[in-house]
Parts: C-alpha cells; structure tokens; sequence
C-alpha cells in the first residue's frame, strides 16, 4: 500500500506537458513566414504529391516500369517522381496524372486581384 501511494503522487508531481503540431513545428521548423518554414512546407508538399502519385499508380495496379512506358521515360523516373518529386519538370508531373487518369485542378494566385484556375 505504501509503494502505491509513493508511486500515484510521483506521477501527481509529472504532469506531461503536450504541444500541438503548430507548437512543434514553429519551435523546431521556424514561424510561420520564415524561410526555413517556407522551405519545409514546400518540400512537404511535394513530398505529399510524391505519395499521392504512388498510390494512385498502385490503386491502378501499375509497377513503375509499366507507368513509366505510358509516359516515356524510365522506371527510375518515377521513383524518383514518388519519393522525391522536387526535381522533376512540371510536364512530367502532368503526364503521369493524364496517365493515371487523374483530374487536375490548379489554382495560383500572384497577388489578392491577380488569381488563375485551371480545371
């Protein structure tokens, strides 16, 4: 009974402190607006994109050789598409969404009057 009283009041003495996603991120990334921040989401983003392609080509039951012939480039191509997405051009992206039969839809805005859709 002892042991058990000890134990219940050191757990009392360390609460956890929890942080939010947010917390963490400004703490070890940077503020929202910094250029370290700026650059981790960028790359997050294509690392998201880089997923996404993944899984869909899986979902069509495709290997990277096999997108890769759709679209005319070599297998490593789209591994390198999938796990790192950020040194590949923009008309190669574009392919393997046609190739995979997905939709596009871009929307890009270069200031708060100056907005393009493209669907």
């Amino acid at each position: 009974m002892h042991i058990l009283k000890i134990n219940k009041i050191d757990m009392e003495k360390r609460k956890i402190k929890t942080y939010t996603l947010e917390e963490l991120t400004d703490k070890y990334i940077g503020a929202t607006g910094t250029p370290a921040r700026e650059k981790f989401e960028f790359e997050l983003k294509l690392e998201i994109l880089g997923s996404m392609i993944k899984n869909a080509r899986k979902e069509k039951h495709l290997t990277q050789e096999e997108l890769g012939k759709l679209i005319g480039v070599q297998k490593a191509q789209i591994s390198k598409i999938e796990n790192n997405a950020k040194d590949v051009r923009f008309s190669t992206i574009l392919r393997v969404f046609e190739a995979l039969e997905a939709k596009v839809r871009m929307s890009i805005e270069f200031d708060k009057s100056t907005q393009i859709s493209i669907a």
